[in-house]
């Protein structure tokens, strides 16, 4: 079974365009907390230093997002992300939006674990035991 979280939210006003519909950009911000609460719920963090000294993040090199219904000022949304892909340097994340049973929007991230160094190149690395382990915990209880 996939390893999800799920977030329940209100669309707020600042979110919304001049016809009370929820502005494109507001689905990837949306994408980004989620995959910040997942690594969070898991104990992690997308910015952390290892046991060794590496400071390790997920930068995104892909994002997409599909629209399928406008969401709108001051309804209930909920947003649920899993993980659809572990790849040996990767994780690829899908979000599905609803309103209820109706899907708003879908999208994807695929984020890439990167040595962080200031003053130098991002250096892509395998993704650390730690990280794979609390995946897989996490999987196993969601398979529960």
């Amino acid at each position: 079974m996939a390893s999800f979280i799920e977030q329940v939210r209100r669309v707020e006003f600042v979110e919304t365009d001049m016809a009370g519909i929820v502005h494109f950009s507001r689905f990837y911000i949306w994408m980004e907390q989620l995959e910040h609460e997942f690594f969070r719920s898991i104990g992690l963090s997308i910015m952390q230093q290892l046991e060794d000294g590496t400071v390790i993040g997920w930068p995104r090199v892909s994002a997409q997002c599909r629209f399928e219904s406008p969401a709108r000022y001051d309804e209930l949304i909920t947003a649920r992300l899993t993980i659809q892909r572990i790849g040996v340097k990767s994780l690829t994340f899908d979000v599905v939006f609803r309103r209820g049973e109706r899907v708003l929007a879908r999208g994807s991230m695929k984020t890439v674990c990167c040595r962080l160094r200031p003053g130098h190149e991002l250096e892509s690395l395998e993704i650390p035991a730690l990280y794979l382990e609390r995946i897989q915990e996490h999987r196993e209880v969601d398979a529960g």
